[in-house]
């Protein structure tokens, strides 16, 4: 289905798989269902178990990601991984590509690690690995990418971890190279549904040949139904190819292809200017959308003399449309990149307007909460060598840079992990107090391994974290104000966990993990807000509606973008953000420029954006032309504690009766089965013991959480 920008093309999908499980043609488990956020997956789920009711919740609906990291855990075992593998985003990528530059003695200035990882992940997305890419390596910059490539890859593969990307590639390579698991996938999922398909890279297309399969072995393939719009394919920065929607029916032979025009959010004038915009592209299939609606108000447009007139044209708007009533949280401001937000920021302050702004530093990336996560990671995989490294020396331990190059030196010469390597510190070269403070440090681990195999759920693990890591208590004793936006945050993420277990009463430490790193961005995006006016790029506006848009920034080298205006393949996708833009207002679309705007620390002057001279006069109502334009465009720490204690305190679980052994005692444990007492120790909360479990070895557990039953 070719949908149109307000189409209602979830709907559609919706609707379809409503239809199979109410006429027979399938049942829950033969469906796949695949959208681009957790979001969008959650709801599409709550409709269609509306819809047919709770048989609804055992089909697969998820993310692509999700998706493979479902197969994963029951096939990674076929490519080496353990099928309780890591999972690193980018920071992680990052920093252990960094720890890779400094062993080969790269210059960070002529190799940065962010770009590395931007061609490592260019590669993979095009499924390209290390061993395909080295004998192609020409240039010296390709040589050493393609030795950072395959030391990357075996140290991933060492930490029993995978980033993104491998998500995506590995999910291919073991339904590629074991025709027993595509078999197996190929009964198992008679319909395949993809949401946002001209948002796919080659991996994520291969993966869709791989799922629907070829007819081999007498299966049949499966029953693909695919739904997207070539005019909103704008992330080719981050691998998708417009041309697998494209060219979808030369691809699938026989497919049916269907038009979704009718469109149920915006006005007929929004509608034409957006026809109008989009009908300059190439190469696409013409669609018309149309509504019902009406016409509606007409464009407004603006010229300022500079970027600072131009944001108090936009708040003096904003402010007349909430004095008759508009909801500040149905209005949003949209620029090309984050650089233009400032003048808009700077007179909101003064105008007293509440804002918001999308697309900073999100939750999951603030660096308190990664430090949190690490230590869970490390707790939950001793091999997550990024993880162990990063929270070495948080909160401070007075453990150099020096010491940890020493521990990585000796755990590379001994092919061994960072964890194993701390652990023989009296080898490794290092002085005797930094020996003493990694014992303390490997304590806290053990310590905190131990509550973990004792039973201690997800919800309890960060607040174990939190309390015996020190991460609080350094926050609390700073006087740093943005401390307590810190401490506020961490209470945040407790809550985050407290949520996960009321969602998942049986989840454990590795599937919350999995959980908050399959979190996408557009999922971090919350529902409009009331009172506060929205600001983002029009690449994180994809997938949203507001009643008033403001469209700013509509100058060549701005809107389109400078790097653009040579290649007409990025001009083209520069053209698709700008339908985007248009598409997203409901009722009320306002475009604006200004004829001098600072860029780069200088007043820089551009001509319009063709992308005015692509709107037809008659849908714009100028409030100001400017000088200059052409005819045609004429016509926290103490006050945040309370709020730690408060989530970390509901995390607490109602403690049972404390079980009571001594030496000799035989035990049941969910987990580890049958097992011997060894030795007790503490009293009350604090009672521990250890437990000889045959072949999963002596366990110490905290009797407190442990689900442990005296035999």
């Amino acid at each position: 289905m070719v949908a149109g920008a307000g189409s209602g093309k979830t709907r559609v999908l919706t609707r379809r798989i409503g239809h199979l499980l109410a006429t027979g043609q399938a049942v829950p488990s033969e469906i796949l269902a695949i959208t681009f956020t957790n979001k969008a997956a959650t709801e599409m789920k709550e409709r269609v178990t509306a819809a047919v009711g709770p048989v609804g919740q055992r089909m697969w609906v998820s993310t692509f990601h999700s998706a493979c990291v479902r197969i994963l855990r029951r096939q990674a075992h076929h490519l080496g991984f353990p099928s309780s593998f890591s999972i690193y985003d980018t920071d992680d990528s990052r920093r252990l590509i960094t720890n890779i530059g400094k062993d080969l003695d790269l210059d960070p200035r002529k190799y940065r690690p962010r770009g590395l990882a931007h061609q490592i992940s260019a590669l993979k997305n095009e499924l390209i690995d290390h061993e395909a890419f080295a004998p192609t390596a020409q240039t010296e910059s390709q040589e050493v990418l393609a030795q950072v490539y395959r030391l990357y890859t075996e140290r991933l593969q060492r930490a029993g971890a995978m980033d993104f990307d491998d998500l995506i590639g590995n999910t291919v390579a073991v339904l590629s190279l074991f025709d027993s698991v595509a078999a197996y996938y190929h009964r198992l999922f008679a319909h395949i549904l993809i949401d946002e398909y001209q948002d796919t890279n080659r991996a994520q297309y291969e993966l869709v040949r791989r799922m629907v399969g070829d007819g081999a072995e007498g299966l049949d393939p499966a029953e693909l139904c695919v739904v997207g719009d070539s005019d909103q394919s704008i992330y080719a920065f981050r691998g998708a190819d417009v041309r697998n929607i494209e060219e979808f029916e030369k691809d699938f032979p026989g497919a049916e292809v269907v038009l979704l025009e009718q469109n149920y959010r915006s006005t007929q004038t929004i509608l034409s200017a957006a026809n109008a915009l989009i009908s300059h592209n190439t190469g696409r299939r013409d669609k018309r959308l149309w509504t019902d609606a009406g016409d509606g108000e007409q464009i407004v447009g603006y010229v300022a003399d500079d970027d600072r007139d131009e944001a108090a044209f936009v708040v003096n708007e904003i402010q007349r449309l909430t004095s008759e009533g508009l909801d500040a949280g149905e209005i949003a401001i949209f620029y090309r990149t984050h650089a233009q937000s400032r003048p808009l920021e700077e007179v909101l302050l003064r105008s007293g307007l509440k804002y918001r702004i999308v697309g900073n530093v999100r939750f999951y990336e603030r660096r308190e909460v990664r430090d949190a996560l690490a230590y869970l990671r490390a707790v939950s995989n001793p091999e997550d060598d990024v993880a162990v490294t990063r929270i070495l020396n948080v909160p401070k331990r007075g453990l150099g840079d020096r010491t940890v190059e020493q521990v990585a030196a000796f755990a590379a010469r001994e092919q061994i992990t960072f964890e194993a390597a701390l652990r023989r510190a009296s080898e490794t070269g290092i002085g005797p107090r930094a020996e003493t403070r990694i014992g303390a440090f490997l304590a806290l681990l053990d310590e905190l391994r131990m509550l973990l195999d004792s039973g201690a759920d997800p919800e309890e693990m960060v607040e174990a974290v939190l309390e015996q890591s020190g991460l609080v208590g350094e926050l609390q004793a700073s006087n740093d104000p943005q401390d307590e936006s810190r401490l506020e945050n961490l209470a945040q993420l407790a809550s985050v966990a407290g949520e996960f277990m009321n969602d998942n009463a049986d989840g454990t430490l590795a599937d919350f993990l999995e959980r908050v790193a399959l979190v996408a961005e557009a999922d971090e995006l919350p529902d409009h807000e009331g009172g506060l006016v929205t600001l983002m790029t029009l690449h994180t506006a994809k997938g949203l509606e507001f009643d008033a848009v403001f469209l700013t920034g509509l100058e060549e080298s701005v809107f389109p973008h400078a790097r653009s205006l040579d290649d007409p393949v990025e001009l083209q996708e520069e053209r698709r953000l700008a339908y985007v833009g248009v598409t997203r207002a409901r009722k009320q679309l306002y475009i604006s420029r200004a004829a001098m705007r600072m860029q780069f620390g200088t007043p820089s002057s551009n001509p319009p954006s063709r992308f005015l001279e692509e709107l037809p006069d008659s849908l714009i109502h100028w409030k100001r032309t400017g000088r200059d334009l052409s005819r045609r465009v004429s016509a926290g720490g103490r006050g945040a504690a309370p709020a730690l204690a408060q989530a970390a305190g509901s995390a607490r679980r109602t403690a049972g009766p404390i079980v009571d052994l001594t030496a000799g005692d035989n035990v049941l444990h969910p987990k580890f089965g049958l097992g011997t007492v060894v030795s007790t120790a503490g009293e009350a909360d604090k009672a521990e013991a250890h437990i000889d479990f045959g072949s999963e070895g002596v366990k110490r557990l905290l009797l407190r959480y442990a689900p442990v039953e005296k035999l």
